[in-house]
């Protein structure tokens, strides 16, 4: 599928439209076909588009105006085709990033176990938050890139897969999305909108979460702005006709204990297998079971988060995991080997810190370590720049505890660079402690935004 239209070219000028959006004005649906064809077709230079998406990033977007940005980056690629007997079975889940978020992992194939059909397109880090791809490729022979053909053959023998985005699907966001990331322009509500549901749209599902997240390391600061932007997605979503419904969730401190990339691989493990940290877990069921009822497929969501947790427990959910990573190009013997006791890309290296003085942990700030890890080799600074899969954390305290003086609190995993009295410093601040008493912390969900017609 091309791009839609035949605007002629000639009948708008680039400036014109720049201008039209530095001084406020909403653009047509026509001016915004024009400026898509112009960038696919290379006759808008990368200054061009980079002023007007700073002019969007300042003057903002009406909702006409963000549907057909929408619309137009998804007519500029193909849109995947499924089997009719898959509609309403097509589900997927989008979170807006965090630090330790290995969501996806676990929820992808316990989806699939309960009958679903997941074609999640994934990316990888940039900046401080992680990328499911490239946790994903810390498993030997793992292969993201799958082509629609190939994708069709793994819903159909497995129920899910987790890719990358092919350069035939939504390429105008491709485009945008690299200059966004250079002129200061990625957190524009707009066009975070339209690059995220374009995408969706694309994968041609039938039912959508988003996991909005707020706080100290989300791209949201405030709960009130994540809102704002969970309003925009689901509004865009529910309009494009995917039912869609987003969680708000609080990303202050990591999620579940670890933060790297194939250290969180072996935590993803542990929730597929009826374990692991309880946050993560949560996410998980609570997701999982949105979807399940956003789909049509159990009468609430908590009969969906139910349904979730069984299999998880019954080991289901961990077998179509180890037949999406063979049906990507992992090696049977590893596929069906790989434990939450692994010994997956452990470093030569390892250090633990302690805590400075007693009492409760208040709080971890997920940022500071995040950003320590990526400068020891665990994320990217820019798209071009080479990871190592090995280099992690895995946290020893969880928020809401008693700790002793002399506790370890954290255990680093790194190689080359070596970690500096610096670095140590900034992970030690990372922990912050109180004089309150033992407490158990509050749910990560705060919110949700719920606008089907269904009762639960």
């Amino acid at each position: 599928m091309g791009i839609m239209g035949r605007t002629d070219i000639s009948k708008f000028r680039i400036a014109d439209v720049i201008a039209k959006k530095r001084d406020g004005g909403a653009l047509s649906p026509e001016e915004i076909r024009h400026v898509i064809k112009a960038a696919m077709i290379g006759q808008a230079q990368d200054s061009q588009l980079g002023a007007l998406l700073m002019a969007i990033r300042l003057q903002g977007m009406n909702e006409e105006e963000t549907m057909t940005l929408t619309k137009e980056m998804v007519a500029s690629g193909c849109v995947l085709k499924w089997p009719e007997e898959w509609s309403g079975l097509l589900v997927d889940k989008h979170s807006t990033g965090g630090v330790g978020d290995k969501v996806s992992l676990p929820l992808a194939p316990a989806l699939a176990a309960c009958g679903c059909k997941v074609p999640m397109i994934s990316g990888r880090g940039l900046g401080h938050t992680g990328g499911t791809l490239d946790k994903l490729e810390s498993i030997p022979g793992y292969s993201s890139q799958q082509s629609p053909e190939q994708m069709l053959q793994i819903l159909t023998s497995v129920g899910c897969c987790i890719v990358g985005q092919s350069k035939n699907l939504v390429p105008a966001d491709k485009i945008f999305y690299e200059i966004r990331d250079v002129t200061a322009t990625v957190d524009s509500l707009p066009l975070i909108t339209a690059s995220i549901i374009s995408k969706k749209v694309a994968e041609g599902i039938s039912a959508l979460i988003l996991d909005v997240k707020f706080g100290a390391a989300a791209q949201s600061p405030t709960i009130e702005e994540a809102k704002q932007l969970a309003n925009s997605l689901v509004d865009v979503g529910i309009s494009l006709g995917i039912p869609t419904i987003a969680l708000i969730t609080n990303m202050d401190t990591p999620i579940g204990r670890c933060i790297g990339n194939s250290i969180e691989i072996l935590e993803a493990l542990e929730c597929l297998e009826g374990r692991g940290p309880e946050d993560l877990r949560e996410l998980v069921l609570h997701t999982g079971g949105y979807l399940l009822w956003l789909s049509g497929q159990v009468d609430s969501e908590a009969q969906g988060a139910e349904k979730i947790a069984n299999v998880l427990r019954d080991g289901s959910a961990l077998q179509c995991f180890r037949k999406m990573l063979e049906a990507q190009g992992v090696k049977a013997e590893i596929a069906r080997t790989l434990s939450s006791s692994s010994n997956l890309g452990k470093t030569t290296l390892r250090e633990e810190l302690t805590v400075s003085k007693a009492g409760t942990v208040e709080l971890i700030r997920a940022r500071p370590i995040a950003e320590i890890l990526n400068d020891l080799g665990a994320g990217r600074k820019k798209a071009t720049d080479v990871i190592n899969h090995r280099v992690g954390a895995e946290l020893l305290v969880r928020v809401g505890q008693h700790v002793e003086k002399g506790t370890p609190w954290i255990r680093v995993y790194y190689e080359k660079p070596l970690l500096q009295d610096t670095q140590r410093q900034t992970l030690q601040n990372a922990l912050c402690i109180s004089e309150q008493p033992a407490f158990t912390p509050p749910s990560l969900i705060r919110d949700v935004i719920n606008r089907q017609c269904k009762k639960e």
